[in-house]
């Protein structure tokens, strides 16, 4: 289960039993040794619930995010356009600027979701080159999932790699 709290998400943890078994992967442990289980389908789910804050009155496509740092905090984004076009922002920019600005540098995931304002989603809405850098700039090509949903209950993943191949980052300028 997820809860939107002002600027993040807060994860609610799971108490109790075992954890399923695709689920393992996921877990996280916490100071006070919670299990922090953050599935798949909730982070698109809060993707969608992101997408509902999306400023977008002049190409009426209305795109949401949700990015999964290591620790388990989730950071919500949307699209944000302005009337000069170019001083616009992608939801997963949106996303990714608030985990840098709270000091957040470890990220394993993010779900993208996006279509015409109003209306559900149903198609893939796949992240533009832009963001794929920023993506490139402080996650592992190999590792960094990208699930990109086409209902509450569905997702395409990927792998940054898949995404950008041959991608330009840190290492290339000796970093």
């Amino acid at each position: 289960m997820i809860e939107l709290i002002g600027k993040t998400t807060r994860i609610v943890p799971r108490s109790g039993g075992p954890l399923a078994q695709d689920d393992m992967d996921r877990a996280r442990q916490t100071p006070g040794n919670e299990r922090i289980i953050m599935s798949d389908l909730e982070l698109v789910r809060a993707a969608i619930a992101a997408r509902e804050n999306s400023y977008s009155p002049y190409s009426n496509f209305a795109v949401g995010a949700a990015l999964l740092c290591a620790d388990g905090t989730v950071y919500g984004g949307c699209n944000i356009e302005n009337a000069a076009y170019s001083p616009g922002n992608c939801a997963e920019r949106t996303a990714f600027f608030r985990a840098i600005f709270d000091g957040r540098r470890d990220f394993t995931a993010i779900a993208i979701v996006g279509g015409p304002a109003g209306e559900p989603i149903s198609e893939l809405c796949a992240p533009c080159g832009v963001c794929r850098q920023v993506m490139r700039e402080f996650c592992d090509p190999a590792t960094f999932r990208i699930l990109l949903g086409t209902s509450a209950d569905e997702f395409v993943e990927s792998t940054l790699e898949e995404l950008l191949p041959y991608g330009f980052g840190p290492e290339n300028l000796g970093r």
